[in-house]
């Protein structure tokens, strides 16, 4: 008799308790399906954004106006006043630099002068 309410209760029962957790296990993949696809989405814009990044840096290369040549031509255009108009030809005077606009002048002559010799090293460094 036992035997009869156990089968009748257990059948039912287990059933139902395996239906649930197929259920939960459903819902988990599919949770788990949207966060895969959720990241591949993400992974795929990332990729998209370098690629457009990389893309734009490729189109800006070779042009006079690229932003690190733009100050550079400030800066030769200055010393190149200072040294042969003020210095070797004597015809004018230009105050010197000071301050911020020293320091920048000489940090983009060493980013000009240095960049060649960095360049170099991380060829050879590649390799």
């Amino acid at each position: 008799m036992w035997m009869t309410i156990l089968s009748f209760l257990g059948g039912p029962v287990i059933k139902g308790l395996i239906e649930a957790y197929n259920a939960k296990l459903q819902a988990g993949n599919v949770e788990s399906k949207i966060a895969a696809d959720l990241a591949a989405t993400e992974i795929a814009a990332q990729s998209a954004e370098a690629n457009s990044i990389l893309q734009y840096r490729t189109a800006e290369i070779g042009h006079w106006y690229e932003p690190d040549k733009l100050i550079g031509y400030a800066v030769a255009v200055y010393f190149g006043k200072l040294l042969v108009w003020d210095k070797v030809l004597g015809l004018g005077v230009t105050d010197p630099l000071a301050g911020f606009a020293s320091t920048t002048s000489n940090l983009v002559i060493a980013f000009y002068f240095a960049k060649r010799g960095f360049e170099n090293v991380a060829r050879i460094i590649k390799r």
